[in-house]
């Protein structure tokens, strides 16, 4: 069974590229949600995650890198990728550990 916090160690592989933060740390990533899938030894993972603005022109990469990042672990069958912004991301989402690594 996969669990929140490996689909988490996943998540801070994934960077933006015109940042150098992870996606988790730069607080992008509204939800985490793990259900069965129709194979009893996978599951299905749908995140939903939001961009830094709206214009982002990067929106399918990070989507698509987040997406097969996920499916590489064990035990995933499928990762579902929701955009969205609302609400709107901001500074204050960022984690300590990357405001440290930003100099905020």
């Amino acid at each position: 069974m996969v669990t929140e916090d490996q689909v988490i160690d996943t998540l801070k592989q994934v960077f933006d590229p015109e940042i150098p933060v992870d996606v988790w740390n730069l607080g992008l990533i509204y939800n985490i949600n793990i259900v069965d899938s129709d194979n009893p030894e996978k599951q299905n993972i749908n995140i939903t995650m939001t961009l830094t603005t709206p214009g982002c022109p990067m929106v399918q990469h990070i989507k698509n890198d987040v997406k097969t990042k996920i499916e590489a672990m064990d035990g995933v069958n499928e990762a579902i990728v929701a955009v969205t912004f609302d609400p709107q991301w901001n500074v204050n989402m960022i984690s300590d550990e990357a405001r440290k690594k930003l100099n905020l």
